[in-house]
């Protein structure tokens, strides 16, 4: 799963998105719409600053915008640059790789090499949507969708 940090990440970076070339945006309005908390959306901003997907403004008319075309802003890069890796193993990381404690040889670990498909199918996907793309919320959750 993704992580609430993830989520705030991404979350913040479409509201910018949506806000892109209207100038900057104050903190407290990303924090309120996106329901963040306004100190974790500090941290989130700073690393997304020197990640360079933001660009910040201190002072009284400071705030906030993205560093980048929202349509050169792939969400895989953000996953990865919030939490290091689009796996849901550390065997199966691309960029984060670590060898699995308890486990079998890697040669021999199916659930590694089922791990390695979920990773890069993800990747596909991710790596093909940005925020310029239009992604509407689902009103309704498919009950087939639901488990």
């Amino acid at each position: 799963m993704l992580s609430q940090k993830v989520r705030y990440t991404i979350r913040a970076l479409q509201h910018l998105a949506d806000h892109y070339g209207e100038g900057l945006v104050h903190l407290e309005d990303i924090a309120q719409a996106q329901n963040i908390p306004p100190k974790f959306l500090t941290v989130i901003l700073s690393e997304m600053a020197r990640a360079g997907l933001v660009h910040s403004q201190r002072g009284k008319d400071g705030g906030y915008s993205l560093g980048l075309a929202p349509i050169d802003i792939r969400y895989g890069d953000i996953v990865r640059i919030t939490s290091g890796s689009l796996a849901l193993v550390p065997c199966a990381s691309r960029y984060a790789y670590e060898k699995c404690k308890n486990c079998l040889a890697e040669d021999e670990c199916r659930l590694r090499a089922l791990m390695l498909k979920v990773r890069d199918e993800t990747a596909v996907i991710l790596d093909q949507i940005t925020l310029a793309d239009p992604i509407q919320p689902i009103a309704e959750l498919d009950p087939a969708l639901a488990n």
